[in-house]
């Protein structure tokens, strides 16, 4: 971003463009106020809701509520102004034209939280957290991130960054103090440093649940033709997605939805029936690529196979495709054969029998070793931050245990206070800022 911080006033709507209620332009910048006064009716008062009009030249725009925010009060630390306006499109693309008339710029993805963040207003994990709360795909991860915006991750990591500037200020000292300091004891350094690693380890070990709880896992449901994918697929979203005949192929491509299974967000795939390419259409063949190719892709697979006729030779090559990959084996068309296979979760998506019972079994496939009770949401940056100060953390435990040089024990201490520096932004590249800002919606 080739922004000048000092001088530019920024300006962005900050709710979706659309019919609704409210419409809400932002200001941040020097010029807020002076540029807010030039269409309001009334002058501003910092920290006070004010109601008037929006006028151009003199003409009317609309009615608005107007709230001004003195540096460093405001979310950016900056003069700031909110324009609260009817939610009409237009009135809004006008509003916000003005502004830019009087003076202000259009604000790039994500400005606002950024300029927060070299205000000194929030750091850098706090920063990403108000991403992820706006992109949370599930209430779950939406107050799991919300946690991370009060402080709990960042609170974590600057205990564990103290802890790491204490024992570093112990060995430096004696290191450049050797008459007036003693060496810590390798002992003592054997002790603080494992102390230190379990802390990092602890925190570590929810990367992966805070994956699935971002990103979400996808399910294929796959089988033959006319197996009763399609109407699984609709049972389990609750709504007619995709269309459901007699007719064997019906579904020629990839279909996706995603599905909120308990706070986990699964993207459910209901795909093309697999059967011999001979007797398929040029359409179908492709369509039946696309499945295996969504087989490959899927973190699981729902392989359905008919009630009636029990597993069939079809099916078990239809199986195959699927090792390696976590399986639920689901019989379908329960209401109409009464058979129950062991091993296999016997449904009807016409009654609805053990449909539910299938969405928990798909929770717990998806989620197999993950701790659901995540207490730290971390993200791909964060996690690779933790895992280099941890490997410096180990590298210097090891020389601890080898009894090296207390200066050359240092080197890897302050290397891993660099990393866990790194994900407060206490150092951070402009490369690495605009590539966790990039990620923002604009007006955010």
């Amino acid at each position: 971003m080739a922004i000048n911080y000092e001088t530019d006033t920024i300006s962005a709507v900050a709710t979706p463009f659309g019919t609704g209620a409210i419409g809400i332009i932002r200001m941040s910048g020097d010029k807020s106020f002076e540029i807010c006064e030039k269409i309001f009716s009334k002058k501003l008062i910092p920290s006070k809701i004010m109601y008037g009009t929006i006028t151009d030249e003199g003409e009317m725009i609309d009615e608005a509520v107007v709230l001004p925010y003195k540096a460093p009060t405001g979310y950016t630390g900056e003069d700031a102004v909110e324009i609260q306006c009817h939610g009409g499109i237009n009135i809004v693309r006008k509003i916000l034209q003005l502004t830019y008339k009087y003076g202000a710029r259009p604000a790039e993805k994500g400005e606002f939280t950024k300029r927060a963040f070299l205000n000194g207003k929030m750091d850098l994990s706090k920063a990403e957290a108000v991403a992820d709360v706006i992109h949370a795909k599930t209430t779950k991860f939406a107050v799991k991130s919300a946690s991370n915006l009060a402080g709990k991750l960042s609170q974590k990591i600057s205990e564990i960054y103290q802890l790491l500037f204490d024992l570093l200020s112990e060995i430096i000292a004696a290191v450049d103090f050797p008459e007036d300091v003693a060496e810590p004891e390798y002992s003592y350094l054997e002790e603080k440093l494992k102390d230190i690693i379990a802390e990092i380890e602890k925190v570590s070990a929810f990367s992966k649940s805070s994956d699935v709880l971002r990103q979400g896992v996808k399910v294929a449901i796959v089988g033959k033709p006319n197996v009763g994918k399609s109407s699984l697929f609709n049972v389990l979203l609750n709504f007619e997605r995709a269309i459901v005949t007699d007719t064997a192929g019906t579904t020629r491509d990839a279909i996706r939805e995603m599905l909120d299974i308990d706070g986990i967000p699964v993207t459910i795939i209901d795909t093309a029936g697999l059967r011999d390419e001979t007797s398929a259409d040029k359409i179908e063949i492709i369509g039946m690529d696309f499945t295996k190719k969504c087989i490959d892709e899927s973190d699981a697979v729902l392989f359905l196979f008919d009630s009636q006729t029990g597993m069939t030779k079809e099916d078990e090559d239809i199986l195959k495709l699927t090792d390696g990959k976590p399986v639920l084996k689901v019989a379908t068309k329960f209401d109409l054969s009464g058979k129950t296979y062991g091993g296999s979760i016997n449904i009807s998506s016409v009654s609805g029998e053990n449909i539910e019972r299938l969405k928990t079994e798909i929770k717990n496939l998806v989620c197999e070793n993950l701790d659901e009770e995540t207490e730290f949401i971390t993200n791909e940056r964060q996690q690779n931050c933790l895992n280099k100060a941890l490997e410096s953390c180990k590298t210097a435990l090891d020389g601890v245990l080898r009894q090296e040089l207390q200066d050359l024990i240092s080197i890897d201490v302050k290397t891993a206070l660099l990393q866990l520096g790194e994900i407060k932004g206490e150092l951070v590249t402009d490369d690495i800022l605009n590539n966790i800002f990039d990620h923002f919606c604009i007006g955010k």
